[in-house]
């Protein structure tokens, strides 16, 4: 039986990443024809746009048999836009390839995909592509690769075999490598083999993909020092991508990590006691030589255990078919019944799943590393076409802008605006990082992207697959907002005939921890269903702070008490008065000046020459950003250190522009800080809270047969119950 491992390919933009694909399946004798990825007929480029464009916008897979090894390629996007995708990937990967161009070296995206391997523990092999280019330099590149990646990165190509290398036997913290070398004068190569699956060593090669020069001792390395790994037989799976073919059938991109899946299987999302909880996943995950598999992150279905028996998140529970398991080579496929643990595949049938989630025994995948941190209004037609777009432009802008509050009807849904929200949630079925959103209270469709490049793929996707002409505004930094002390947040909600009332206390957070939710309130007090319902909607919604309306993050969310009644209570009365409380809250803090503004940063690496050094330091001051202290590299400086994106998001222009082209800067999203001008951002937005109906921190209270609204901050006055907190 072949040994079986999941390869992906990344690399920064036009390194040769597909041509070495390519060459590598032509080598390998898996496609008969050599395509390239300038004439339109690469075997992984089956996408028109990216045919058009020359580039991998969306994750491939190929098979590629070498000797006694069946790999599965995943051919992952190099352009920044679309990293997202490519960080999906990384976490069904048994190992990695890096491709390093010679001609251009190791630019800054190429350090930020080395962290995210590091981050993932995804065993990496190195490819230097483009050997045949002018100045190639293959004793430089590793030099700087062990400099600023690894001192494993070692040069598996020498006059010396890798196992006679004395280089190679220090890397290895058992102490086996050396002893070996010491007794038998020869490394085995089941050491080298487990040094490479335990990071500790990074295989370097070199070559033309082009021209299919070292791609035949790259495969012989491949194979040679890769590791087979054992799985579990219990079941589990990690998604990594959802599609729809050309018939628009739904496709789960998995990767079976335990166990077996066949066809008509039924697959859910719930979770047992035992393997629900990520650390007897590991107890079950097999002899993972890479170190990653898939559970190192806490589930979203699975959180601590409150006094109520409840856990941080109730996630609807889902139980689907398997109609068909598809084996994908390139843009053909074949059926088949049954794959086992290690494979790759692509199943139809499920419509609850989302990339990243676990199923069986895997945990669902934490935040995304890569994140967008910009948000843009769509608007239809294309642009700078027809009036009424242009109106709308206009109008959005004074309500804006303007300090008169906007009105407090919720504006409707055209019908051409029905349309392209329900073709872009599709598109965020597939691609999560989109974050669609309905804002009612201006009219307007926002989605969150990652740069320019994303926007022309969105607006042609928007074409071509769904007959809908669209185009975007400026864009604007993504805000977020959180808390600095603890309060007690109440929402009641009591109409005719209706009754609920939620208590809630909300806490601040560790920076980039998200939101957390758990219930300690007593089952004596409140059943189990509703404390259940109260968790959900927390969950469902994307709750807006109150400073400029952004969504609010880094806090931990906890039901202290509530109240239903038997016969008022209604389904959707909890909901009112949860999303009440957590808005009454944030109006207790915002009145003791305890809300936060925060903004995204870059970390960044800014390389310029010696003598414009100063110029680069002093915009970097002025932007609000701060650096360590310069490196020099003969006529060259570099600075790293991190800036808000608000000032740095345009800043490679100016950069391009006094530097004549022989500067670079590179920009890797970096997490929320402390917006650095919040109290302009603050003016600038002009956001109404208490007009804002759709998110009123306000409850409704009965008497005398009729409700009544009661303002925020009289709320606690009004209450029915006492939560005790202090």
């Amino acid at each position: 039986m072949a040994r079986r491992a999941v390869v992906g390919i990344a690399a920064h933009v036009d390194a040769g990443k597909t041509t070495l694909c390519e060459a590598m399946l032509y080598r390998a004798g898996d496609i008969r024809k050599l395509g390239r990825v300038d004439h339109g007929d690469a075997f992984l480029d089956t996408d028109v746009m990216e045919k058009r464009r020359g580039i991998t916008i969306f994750s491939k897979q190929a098979i590629l048999r070498q000797g006694n090894f069946e790999f599965t390629l995943l051919d992952t996007p190099g352009h920044v836009d679309f990293s997202a995708e490519m960080e999906r990937t990384l976490t069904v990967l048994d190992y990695a390839i890096l491709v390093v161009g010679a001609n251009d070296g190791l630019q800054g995206y190429t350090e930020t995909l080395w962290r995210l391997l590091a981050r993932y523990h995804v065993p990496t092999f190195i490819f230097i592509n483009k050997m045949d280019a002018a100045g190639a330099d293959k004793a430089g590149l590793i030099a700087q690769m062990k400099q600023r990646f690894s001192e494993g990165s070692v040069d598996f190509e020498g006059d010396a075999e890798p196992g006679e290398q004395e280089e190679v036997a220090l890397l290895d913290e058992s102490g086996t490598a050396m002893d070996e070398l010491l007794d038998d004068g020869q490394i085995s190569d089941d050491t080298l083999r487990s040094m490479v699956a335990e990071r500790q060593i990074f295989p370097c090669y070199s070559g033309s993909a082009l021209k299919l020069e070292g791609i035949d001792e790259f495969l012989a390395g491949l194979e040679r020092f890769t590791k087979r790994k054992n799985y579990s037989s219990v079941f589990g799976a990690r998604v990594y991508k959802i599609s729809h073919d050309a018939q628009g059938n739904r496709l789960t991109w998995l990767k079976v990590t335990g166990g077996t899946l066949k066809v008509k299987e039924t697959l859910s999302n719930k979770r047992d006691d035992y393997f629900g909880k990520p650390e007897n996943a590991d107890k079950h995950a097999g002899d993972d030589s890479s170190g990653n598999s898939g559970s190192d992150n806490q589930s979203k279905n699975n959180g601590a255990q409150s006094e109520s028996g409840l856990s941080e998140i109730e996630t609807e529970i889902w139980q689907e078919k398997v109609d068909q398991i598809r084996r994908y080579s390139g843009a053909k496929f074949e059926l088949a019944d049954e794959v086992a643990a290690g494979d790759v595949c692509a199943v139809t049938g499920l419509t609850k799943t989302f990339p990243g989630e676990g199923l069986g025994f895997e945990a669902d995948a934490g935040e995304s590393v890569l994140q967008p941190v910009l948000t843009y209004t769509v608007l239809p037609g294309k642009t700078g076409t027809g009036d009424e777009s242009q109106n709308h432009v206009n109008e959005t802008q004074n309500d804006d802008s303007s300090s008169t509050p906007p009105s407090s009807k919720p504006a409707e849904v055209t019908p051409q605006l029905h349309k392209i929200l329900v073709a872009l949630r599709t598109l965020q079925d597939e691609d999560p990082a989109l974050h669609v959103r309905w804002v009612a209270r201006l009219g307007e469709i926002h989605v969150q992207l990652m740069g320019a490049v994303q926007i022309e793929i969105i607006t042609q996707m928007m074409h071509d697959r769904f007959g809908l002409d669209v185009h975007f505004d400026t864009g604007g930094i993504l805000y977020r907002e959180t808390i600095t002390a603890p309060v007690e947040g109440i929402g009641h909600f009591e109409p005719l005939r209706h009754y609920a009332e939620v208590h809630l206390k909300l806490e601040p957070g560790r920076p980039g921890s998200g939101l957390h939710f758990e219930s300690r309130c007593s089952l004596d007090d409140l059943d189990r269903n509703w404390q259940r319902a109260i968790l959900t909607h927390l969950r469902e919604k994307e709750h807006l702070g109150v400073l400029t309306g952004s969504p609010i993050t880094d806090m931990k969310i906890t039901l202290i008490a509530g109240r239903g009644h038997e016969k008022h209570t209604e389904g959707g009365d909890f909901r009112e008065a949860t999303y009440r409380a957590v808005r009454q809250g944030l109006m207790e803090l915002k009145a003791k000046g305890e809300c936060r503004l925060l903004e995204p940063y870059y970390s960044f690496r800014l390389e310029v020459p010696q003598d414009l050094l100063g110029r680069a330091m002093s915009d970097i001051q002025r932007m609000s950003g701060s650096f360590d202290a310069p490196e020099s590299d003969g006529d060259y400086a570099q600075l790293e250190g991190a800036a808000p994106v608000s000032q740095m998001r345009d800043y490679s222009m100016d950069v391009n522009a006094y530097t004549h082209g022989q500067g670079s800067l590179t920009c890797v999203f970096a997490g929320y800080q402390p917006c650095h001008n919040a109290d302009e951002v603050i003016k600038q937005t002009a956001y109404g809270p208490e007009t804002d109906l759709e998110n009123t921190p306000d409850s409704v209270f009965c008497a005398h047969g009729a409700g009544y609204t009661v303002r925020w901050n009289k709320v606690p006055d009004f209450a029915h119950i006492d939560s005790g907190l202090v």
